[in-house]
């Protein structure tokens, strides 16, 4: 999701809490609690769906060319050496 139709979205949920509180009698302190409320709630949902929108995307090009540099600078070591000679030398 864009940022501006994020914001766009925002300010017209916000603006429904606000017809809500005034239709329905709040005092201005109630109305401000209510709307800060919701921007939090709108917030922390922004947050993880980004998050989760990161999370699930595919690798890019750029990645995968990292990915394959860090292999190629890495020693060749076998997956049993790693933890035998660390076994050894606790003993």
């Amino acid at each position: 999701m864009a940022l501006p139709k994020f914001i766009v979205g925002m300010i017209f949920a916000i603006s429904i809490v606000v017809a809500w509180s005034w239709l329905g009698g709040a005092s201005i302190g109630t109305t401000l609690v209510r709307v800060i409320i919701c921007a939090i709630i709108i917030q922390a949902g922004y947050f993880v769906l980004v998050y989760a929108m990161i999370a699930r995307s595919a690798p890019t090009p750029a990645d995968m060319a990292r990915d394959a540099e860090r292999k190629l600078k890495a020693p060749e070591v076998a997956e049993g050496e790693k933890l035998g000679s660390a076994r050894r030398s606790l003993h």
